[in-house]
């Protein structure tokens, strides 16, 4: 008689062995079709949108900080203070003439960005590279001299923040001088510990890179850095604009 089913076979699924016994299928072995590797490890796209996602949750916080700084900035323009000498109320805002030298950081903090997105660039291309080749590729870490250039060029930054303080002081604007005196330490302050952050974290993605990490892990560490590291430069700009323009 002939069949009326056909028959189907169902391969066994892949199971390893450890102290505990044997252990559930691994994501990512042969025959899974998910690509995705080791297990419990998403792939390199969705690696990179979890990352990304991450960093603009604490970004919105940055500029949620930046923009109530703004706010009290504005409206403390315009608030009177008590002399007590007088017992009448003043207008005790004085203009700040910034140092000349914040705008050669400025250019220089630009240069950096320019420097970092080189990085950023290559080393997607070398993960995607990575992907698409049939063979292992050989690590081409040319990126690490953009992340170079990138470091020099934040810690040239900070140095000339430093200088332009020195100025302010010498000039006769201390923290405590006045209030227009403290905002200018206070918005310039902030975003020399938040551009901190990022050569810390270029310090970790180019020690990533010359320690020979996995190719798709440094890409994930520059791709973010690279992103936090532009913010930054336009956060400064806006920073800049904000102390020279609204007064």
């Amino acid at each position: 008689m002939r069949a009326l089913f056909s028959t189907v076979s169902i391969a066994d699924p892949a199971a390893s062995w450890d102290h505990r016994g044997i252990l559930p299928p691994r994501e990512g072995d042969p025959g899974g079709g998910d690509g995705g590797g080791v297990y419990g490890s998403p792939n390199f796209d969705l690696r990179l949108r979890r990352a990304r996602l991450g960093l603009l949750v604490g970004l919105t916080g940055i500029l949620m900080i930046f923009i109530s700084f703004t706010s009290a900035y504005v409206v403390r323009q315009g608030l009177p203070t008590l002399d007590p000498r007088t017992n009448a109320l003043v207008q005790d805002w004085l203009p700040v003439r910034l140092p000349a030298i914040l705008l050669l950081n400025t250019s220089v903090l630009l240069l950096s960005s320019i420097s970092m997105e080189m990085a950023r660039r290559g080393a997607l291309r070398e993960a995607a590279l990575e992907r698409t080749a049939s063979a292992n590729v050989a690590a081409d870490r040319t990126q690490i001299l953009w992340l170079a250039l990138t470091l020099l060029l934040g810690v040239a930054f900070l140095r000339g923040q430093w200088l332009a303080w020195r100025q302010l002081t010498s000039s006769g604007f201390a923290i405590a001088s006045s209030p227009s005196s403290s905002f200018v330490y206070l918005l310039t302050g902030m975003h020399g510990l938040h551009l901190l952050g990022g050569v810390l974290a270029l310090l970790a993605a180019s020690a990533a890179t010359l320690l020979r990490r996995a190719i798709a892990s440094c890409a994930v560490a520059i791709d973010v850095t690279g992103w936090y590291w532009h913010s930054m430069a336009l956060l400064w700009v806006y920073v800049l604009c904000l102390l020279k323009f609204v007064r």
